[in-house]
């Protein structure tokens, strides 16, 4: 199984770098790349066309500004996308989120928040969960997590 990651500008490395993270913890296998719908949207007509091809199962993109990779991608390829907005510095992201969430009948990018990676590598695991059980035992286990570390802040508080 394989979560292809792309980022319209090097810039989006940090939130890439936040859904590595959860992808991690998991134990699926990325690729990461940059590629711009607007400077190079060749290879990204190109990587969209090939991606099922080349193992892809999940696609998370990230964009800010004229946010429209993941919709680009999503036009192109049968499988899921799901779109990061970047927040930018005009409109503080308002616009990439609109870019990326105002999709047209017919081609669904799921959206995460603004700068939402880690939200996007949980929606990859649990996505890629319906084919691969292990994976949603092991999201049932990280919800188990968070739910003792919120019980463990009240235990904290008492004392």
């Amino acid at each position: 199984m394989k979560v292809s990651i792309v980022m319209g500008s090097i810039s989006d490395k940090e939130i890439g770098n936040k859904v590595i993270k959860i992808l991690e913890k998991f134990g699926v296998d990325y690729e990461i790349r940059v590629i711009s719908a607007h400077r190079s949207p060749h290879l990204a007509a190109q990587f969209a066309e090939n991606a099922e091809s080349n193992g892809t199962e999940v696609i998370i993109a990230i964009a800010g500004k004229a946010a429209h990779l993941a919709g680009v991608i999503a036009g192109i390829t049968p499988l899921p996308v799901i779109g990061i907005p970047a927040k930018s510095s005009t409109m503080d992201g308002l616009d990439s989120l609109l870019s990326v969430v105002q999709m047209p009948k017919g081609v669904p990018v799921a959206t995460v928040a603004i700068d939402g990676g880690e939200n996007a590598g949980l929606l990859a695991v649990q996505i890629l969960s319906v084919k691969y059980p292990y994976l949603r035992e092991k999201f049932k286990e990280y919800k188990k997590e968070m739910e003792e570390e919120v019980i463990k802040m009240n235990d904290e508080l008492k004392n």
